[in-house]
């Protein structure tokens, strides 16, 4: 904990001595960038638009802080269980109380390199998932190509984007809205998904823009979050071979524009494949945690789960991930309205896999549903929202699919463009799952409330 609250301060140190030696001008000098405040809610790829004059070599450290407090009552029916090391029903769930969760920060440092040039380092200094400061990850982004001097290039650069590095994976649009630790700004609600796909894999990703608004992007990982050079010792269960460690190939193709003045319209779709892998992570790869704390968990597992710096007791607790770490194929469909103040995001995907011990494919299905009215017109800084999120999946050792359901209604406020307020409601509901189970007749429902700051 005195390591979670040294970070902090020291994130707030940082920040502060970036601006006194930097100065307030050189913090708006990145180019093709993201900001981490509201100017950033609905941006996904980076604009080819090129708005800011290149002057030389520019550093910006940036920030984001988050506070949640939980007052969320839990219930189920699963029968009660015992289990060899455990005391007690395994099947009760923890006392929760209302109260402060741990408070998330990020660290981030952006770096003009050179002209269309430039570099991001992220890094976790605080999290529910991991204890101490983690390295997020790094990528160097090349919008232009001016050091091979060379017209040709210059010109097909103008369309181009590239980006290499330990990087975000960019299947889907659901990850350019998600939170990510300390950085809850692009998030209308409190939780992501409940099927969260996000992962940092090493590899490169190229992107085409069209100035009718179609573009593509095609790019290769190794597919893991976690890189080995060790030969496996694995057996593959399909194969009966020892494991491989292919690469993974993702692909994107949309069509994003501003129509006229009042109406935007986004339209992707995308697909992430592996056939074979070390410990692909694509739906539990987010080193942070869940934003619901401790919901549907029981307290004697946890009492004998071994942690360390790295592991905390089931940090993913109100997700759902099909357990596809040796092979998984899936497909998402993404669809982005506004008009003025109102938005409306959507999501369909289809995703099969397995685990190295198995032989043979599972399936998983999502569908999701936001709903965002921000107001007044001018500012657009408050809003009002509703979300719709349900999974259907087959798990491992289950013979029916389980599914999981989710509504959420938020409220939120930006004070200014770097501070932000949400409040949200949210019901969640377990079926399908075997009367042994915890998650047996399971649901959580309740008030989150979230103050965030990004800049």
């Amino acid at each position: 904990m005195k390591t979670k609250f040294y970070n902090i301060i020291g994130l707030v140190a940082i920040a502060g001595l970036s601006l006194i030696n930097t100065g307030a001008k050189a913090q708006e000098t990145i180019q093709y960038y993201r900001p981490n405040d509201m100017r950033g809610i609905n941006v996904f790829e980076t604009s080819k638009i090129d708005t800011v004059k290149f002057t030389g070599l520019r550093v910006k450290v940036g920030g984001n802080f988050e506070l949640t407090f939980q007052a969320l009552g839990q219930s189920n029916t699963a029968a009660p269980l015992t289990k060899t090391g455990f005391t007690g029903n395994v099947n009760s769930l923890m006392p929760l109380t209302h109260a402060f969760q741990l408070p998330m920060a990020n660290l981030n440092v952006d770096v003009q390199l050179a002209d269309g040039i430039r570099m991001n380092l992220t890094q976790y200094l605080a999290s529910r998932h991991h204890e101490d400061t983690w390295v997020k990850g790094g990528y160097i982004q090349f919008d232009k190509l001016t050091f091979l001097h060379s017209d040709l290039v210059n010109d097909i650069m103008k369309s181009v984007t590239i980006r290499i590095g330990q990087n975000d994976v960019d299947y889907g649009d659901q990850h350019y809205r998600r939170s990510d630790g300390g950085n809850t700004i692009y998030n209308p609600f409190i939780e992501n998904y409940i099927m969260d796909e996000f992962s940092t894999e090493l590899g490169a990703q190229f992107y085409y823009f069209n100035k009718s608004g179609l573009f593509l992007m095609g790019g290769v990982t190794d597919g893991e979050l976690s890189e080995t050079v060790l030969a496996s010792t694995k057996i593959d269960a399909e194969t009966g071979q020892l494991n491989k460690y292919d690469p993974a190939f993702l692909g994107k193709i949309g069509f994003d524009k501003q129509l006229n003045k009042d109406f935007r319209l986004r339209l992707t779709g995308s697909f992430y494949s592996v056939k074979s892998d070390n410990s692909n992570t694509l739906m539990g790869g987010d080193r942070t945690g869940s934003h619901y704390f401790n919901v549907m968990e029981n307290q004697a597992v946890a009492n004998g789960t071994t942690l360390s710096d790295a592991i905390d007791y089931s940090p993913f607790s109100g997700r759902l991930n099909p357990g596809f770490s040796e092979e998984i194929h899936t497909y998402m469909g993404n669809l982005f309205l506004k008009y003025q103040g109102l938005e409306f995001f959507g999501t369909i995907e289809d995703a099969k896999g397995r685990a190295i011990t198995e032989t043979t494919e599972r399936k998983a299905t999502q569908y999701a549903a936001d709903l965002i009215y921000r107001f007044p017109a001018d500012q657009q800084n408050f809003w009002i929202g509703f979300r719709y999120n349900t999974v259907t999946a087959q798990l491992a050792g289950m013979t029916t699919n389980v599914t999981v359901n989710r509504e959420a209604g938020s409220l939120g406020w930006f004070l200014t463009k770097n501070i932000m307020t949400k409040v949200e409601y949210v019901n969640q509901e377990y079926d399908g799952y075997p009367s042994n189970n915890i998650l047996n007749g399971g649901k959580f429902k309740g008030v989150m409330i979230e103050a965030s700051i990004g800049f």
